[in-house]
């Protein structure tokens, strides 16, 4: 067990928060950042409430600061659990001491749970890159990779010049385990209601990575066994991030193992996010959705390889302690989604022909989000003040289904042609408004290479 460096985390935490207050507050000049003792007083005073800042900030860049929180603690020996109460830490120190704006009781959530996620993901990635054998260019490369992935632990090699420190071991703290990537790349198109004219076509760059063995349960480690997808998109008027969603084992049991099949099932953190916004020609936005803090019970099965052919599965049920969903009615300040929880049930499967020459895969994720904290009927909500409002959005019940589809055909050794295409079904039950449903399709033909 690495040597756990107690005040070097806490130092860095607290001064990550500084410097990014400083940054803020000098060169973006951000009214937040104006703090002072007064505000903080009345930061404890008036406590927690919804905020309305944009879904990817929420969602996403609040726990990517949650990562480095929780990064600084694994790369000083700490181990993924005591990690968390780092991020915890960081993140209460932020909203109740580095923002004029009242504290966040989204943010409070959001940001470790969804930080650790990331954080995990990002620090068995860095460290699958370590190689304290090399020196020269392919050493420094290896670590600017390293510092790019988790910055983190990228500086903590710098402090303790063990960036630089050539070894007969690589110096890894997880080995070499399975580490299969895909990237993918090509062309995509956004369809809103199946009508022609609102039709959005550009590059997309998307990226699968599995990490471990979904089927080696000895070991109880959270994260020994990850899988992520990230997709980014050079659509008009979308996102540059359209999607993540990682799935990291805390820990499994086998439950059967014979020569025909392997099934086990586990305890899975889940990540999920997904991003769109108003497409040419029409106000209504295809759909939206963030989950930073999800927990559930996994089912994985695998059969042998029959005739040339093999398949496996999965089935997962979730309990959703913080989600977010598309709203047709809260549009406040930056936010046009309800703050939500609930559950999500997600299913699957891949059959493989001819060892990789073939491949189709299919899944299906439901979510059912219930939005309890809504605001008064009546209310304007162009006339409120939304830096005190205080609601999770419109009293509703949403559902979003995705199903996706893939096959991949193999061109040559590691280069396949893939055709990819996802429907994304919405459906919201609003308690003083009319019901809506939408259905938003998207269409890639792609290129993709296996690592």
């Amino acid at each position: 067990m690495s040597k756990r460096h107690f005040w070097r985390t806490a130092g860095e935490v607290v001064g990550f928060n500084i410097g990014l207050w400083a940054f803020d507050r000098y060169v973006q000049r951000g009214d937040f950042a104006y703090i002072s003792f007064n505000t903080i007083k009345e930061n404890f005073k008036h406590g927690f409430k919804w905020d309305n800042d944009k879904l990817g900030t929420n969602t996403f860049l609040h726990p990517y600061n949650g990562n480095l929180y929780f990064n600084a603690a694994r790369a000083n020996g700490f181990n993924f659990w005591q990690s968390e109460l780092f991020a915890i830490g960081g993140s209460a120190m932020w909203e109740m001491f580095m923002e004029r704006e009242y504290p966040s009781t989204n943010d409070i959530i959001a940001t470790p749970i969804g930080g650790a996620a990331i954080g995990e993901v990002l620090f068995r990635a860095s460290d699958a890159l370590i190689d304290d054998r090399l020196s020269g260019s392919e050493r420094f490369s290896r670590e600017a990779a390293v510092f790019l992935l988790s910055p983190l632990r990228g500086l903590n090699r710098i402090i303790t010049g063990e960036a630089w420190k050539v070894r007969p071991t690589r110096g890894r703290m997880f080995g070499t385990p399975n580490f299969a990537i895909r990237v993918s790349t090509g062309y995509k198109m956004l369809l809103y209601n199946s009508h022609f004219k609102e039709l959005h076509q550009g590059a997309a760059v998307q990226i699968d990575a599995e990490y471990g063995d979904r089927f080696e349960v000895k070991s109880t480690k959270p994260y020994d066994y990850f899988t992520i997808k990230a997709q980014l998109q050079m659509l008009k008027t979308q996102p540059l991030l359209s999607q993540i969603e990682i799935k990291g084992r805390l820990l499994a049991r086998e439950i059967f193992d014979s020569y025909r099949s392997k099934g086990s099932i586990g305890l899975y953190q889940h990540f999920d996010f997904y991003d769109s916004d108003t497409i040419d020609h029409i106000e209504k936005v295809p759909f939206k959705l963030g989950i930073p803090a999800s927990v559930g019970v996994g089912f994985m099965f695998r059969d042998v390889e029959r005739h040339r052919w093999t398949y496996d599965l999965f089935a997962h049920v979730n309990g959703i302690a913080l989600g977010s969903i598309l709203s047709d009615h809260y549009q406040t300040d930056e936010r046009n989604y309800n703050w939500a929880s609930g559950f999500s049930i997600k299913g699957g499967f891949n059959l493989v022909f001819g060892k990789d020459k073939l491949a189709f895969s299919l899944t299906h994720n439901f979510y059912r989000m219930f939005t309890w904290i809504g605001y008064k009927f009546g209310t304007d909500l162009r006339m409120v003040d939304y830096r005190i409002l205080n609601v999770q959005g419109d009293a509703s019940v949403a559902s979003l289904n995705m199903t996706e589809f893939r096959a991949d055909f193999k061109i040559w050794k590691k280069l396949f042609g893939t055709v990819l295409f996802t429907n994304y079904l919405r459906s919201s039950h609003y308690k003083f408004f009319p019901d809506v449903k939408s259905s938003s399709n998207s269409l890639e033909l792609m290129l993709s290479y296996k690592f």
